[in-house]
């Protein structure tokens, strides 16, 4: 969407109260429209906010004109304050990635063992048939008309 564009992209990535914003404006319009709105999003501190240029293979030019970072003061209370040094690693609460099915529910004990006993019950009953056909197959042979 933004190769080969006579004018300027913008891009805004905003991070308040646990709250992932990217805004941006492609159409040179000076007008914002939603990329992504990710609520509950925890962010560990010390951190820092770099930009890369690596592509792999597929080669694309991309020129960052400037960065331009803030950081906002917001009152916290005392939980917060104490909930927001415990992060340690980027988390997301509630995440639901499209495409990403959920994972099941484990089987109940009930369920496990109706599984594996009709499934022995079947494995004997085919074992079973198999002796049965083996030994037609064995008469079969022996008789002999001369």
């Amino acid at each position: 969407m933004v190769r080969n564009l006579n004018h300027d992209t913008f891009l805004v990535i905003r991070y308040v109260k646990r709250r992932l914003t990217v805004l941006i404006d492609i159409d040179g319009k000076h007008e914002w429209r939603d990329c992504i709105d990710v609520p509950g999003v925890r962010l560990p501190r010390g951190y820092y906010f770099g930009t890369s240029s690596v592509t792999g293979d597929l080669s694309d030019n991309h020129d960052i004109i400037s960065l331009k970072l803030y950081q906002l003061t917001v009152e916290r209370s005392p939980e917060e304050e104490k909930r927001d040094r415990e992060v340690y690693l980027p988390v997301v609460d509630n995440l639901k990635l499209p495409g990403v099915e959920a994972p099941l529910e484990p089987m109940s004990g009930l369920a496990l063992f109706l599984i594996v006993f009709f499934s022995l019950v079947a494995i004997v009953f085919a074992i079973v048939i198999g002796v049965i056909i083996y030994n037609k197959w064995q008469e079969q042979s022996r008789k002999h008309f001369y």
